[in-house]
């Protein structure tokens, strides 16, 4: 699992191959892998499907740019393209538009190529080729998920399409693509087995937890209970006891991970740390968070903090407040990785002052999620696994789409407060008596604090419609005291994020319309 991206470099001359009219060639070549030595063995198989995975390894950019493009994350500097997303200052020739698009088919091809082609190989081991099967299949609905709820209608396409035929294709609609991905998963889980002996590949639960966010995300609040129950009803996952350490070395592979990226220091390795920790501690502060999700975070009572008689101390604003907010954010007076103390206060004169030169984080805060003391001196270099579905989310998952079923019962409080009261969170617990609105607004707030820059977010605002209310307007950071006790809250200079209806959904690609005129644009691009 680790080494797939050195696996990819040897698979992706076959499936360049698949494309090839079988008349120009009248022999096998000498100078690359060939489909017709290739599909042999079951090894061939292993090494096609590991290929497929690698379109799932995003980068740390990547994968913390999601929430980039919402408001609880400040792309620091701006310069990024899905900075130009958030401000609301993009067409569809932005490369974030342009290159999801052209990655997630790439993905979707090679997991075509795999299907067919591994019928060739003559083999006993059928139990292999089946779990390799599912493995496939679900990361191909994996990919068509990202794609429908960044662009809506899509073309559906599965197979290894001839370039005619790839100027040819019309867009599917939306409904048709989460029908395929409903029916894929659930083939997929059947094909898997409940636990792999390779760390990072795709169970049964993987492919069953997969439907339910798809299921939650397209409106099928049935489906997506079922699905989120049969994960449950797995006995195979459980929260991890301690949040504060989820991200952490120590907690790799636990039973809370569902669907993580494998890392390994110096082999292949990310670079989260250096893109998210503090300048202070040999990093470069690129995506920070804002006042807007430092907010959403609760009193330790269970209050929110404009709530009367909450206790929320303006001049101490981020004491007695929900510990995962503590957990998750470099609040002052931090221990830092280094063992000395965070002090991002602008007139502090510390290596973290705000306004202290573009590299600072220009809120005052920096996402403590995945920042570890053992990345310190090898910031560019990191080994640490990104969790891409936790059991927590499919709790939630849960709750909300029995909340949308106005099925108020016993097993809603149930997931929720599981959530809220982890060992080392313990928030109070829900009061018996919510209604469908109040729990609403409750599974709502529990999405955006307990899951908060693991890459959801950015759906959340769009499918709940709710993106025009929490976007526009100035980019703030923390608050704290100057002469005379008087307040002072950091407003990120120069920097406004605007919300048009029409991006809702993505534009499809300019270059995709210009090599198929039968691809039809969004409304309002």
């Amino acid at each position: 699992m680790r080494y797939f991206k050195n696996l990819f470099l040897l698979f992706i001359g076959i499936l360049f191959l698949q494309s090839c009219n079988k008349d120009l060639l009248e022999t096998i070549p000498n100078d690359r892998v060939s489909t017709e030595i290739f599909w042999q063995t079951t090894n061939d198989a292993t090494l096609a499907t590991n290929a497929v995975y690698t379109f799932l390894a995003e980068s740390a950019q990547h994968f913390i740019s999601w929430d980039g493009m919402t408001e609880i994350i400040y792309a620091n500097p701006t310069g990024p393209a899905e900075a130009f997303i958030s401000r609301g200052d993009y067409d569809n020739l932005n490369s974030r538009i342009s290159n999801d698009w052209s990655d997630l088919y790439s993905g979707i091809r090679a997991a075509n190529a795999f299907f067919e082609n591994v019928g060739r190989i003559q083999t006993t081991n059928t139990a292999l080729i089946t779990r390799l099967t599912g493995e496939v299949r679900a990361l191909r609905a994996y990919f068509y998920i990202r794609l429908v709820t960044c662009y809506g209608d899509v073309p559906l396409v599965t197979k290894v399409l001839t370039l005619q035929e790839s100027q040819q294709i019309v867009r599917t609609p939306t409904a048709e693509i989460w029908n395929f991905i409903s029916t894929e998963l659930t083939t997929a889980a059947n094909e898997l087995p409940l636990n792999q002996t390779e760390k990072g590949r795709i169970r049964k639960g993987t492919a069953l937890a997969l439907k339910a966010r798809a299921m939650l995300y397209a409106g099928r609040y049935q489906e997506a209970a079922e699905a989120a129950k049969a994960v449950m009803d797995l006995n195979v996952y459980n929260l991890y006891p301690a949040y504060k350490d989820l991200f952490s070395y120590a907690a790799e592979n636990n039973a809370e991970v569902i669907l993580d990226i494998q890392f390994i220091r110096d082999i292949y390795s990310n670079n989260i740390y250096q893109l998210l920790a503090p300048r202070s501690v040999n990093a470069n502060s690129g995506w920070v968070p804002t006042k807007a999700i430092v907010d959403a975070y609760e009193m330790n009572n269970g209050l929110p903090i404009t709530a009367p008689g909450s206790g929320f101390d303006p001049l101490n604003p981020y004491n007695n407040r929900d510990p995962r907010l503590r957990h998750s954010i470099f609040l002052p007076g931090d221990i830092l990785p280094n063992t000395r103390i965070f002090n991002p206060l602008p007139n502090s004169t510390t290596g973290d002052a705000v306004g202290s030169s573009f590299v600072v984080s220009a809120t005052g805060f920096n996402v403590k999620k995945y920042v570890n003391a053992e990345d310190l001196g090898t910031a560019n270099n990191n080994g640490i696994n990104i969790i891409l579905l936790r059991f927590a989310e499919v709790l939630l998952t849960y709750a909300e789409a029995k909340i949308e079923l106005n099925q108020l019962d016993a097993s809603v409080y149930d997931a929720i407060n599981k959530v809220r009261q982890r060992a080392d969170v313990n928030m109070p617990a829900i009061p018996a008596g919510r209604t469908q609105a109040q729990f609403r607004e409750i599974v709502r707030r529990e999405r955006l604090v307990e899951l908060s820059f693991e890459a959801l977010r950015f759906v959340d605002i769009r499918r709940w419609r709710i993106a025009e209310t929490v976007m526009p307007g100035k980019v703030f950071g923390l608050t704290y005291t100057i002469g005379g006790g008087t307040q002072q809250t950091v407003e990120v200079p120069g920097y406004t994020q605007f919300w048009d209806p029409r991006n809702y959904l993505w534009p499809i690609p300019q270059k995709e319309m210009e090599l198929n005129s039968n691809l039809t644009q969004n409304p309002g691009w």
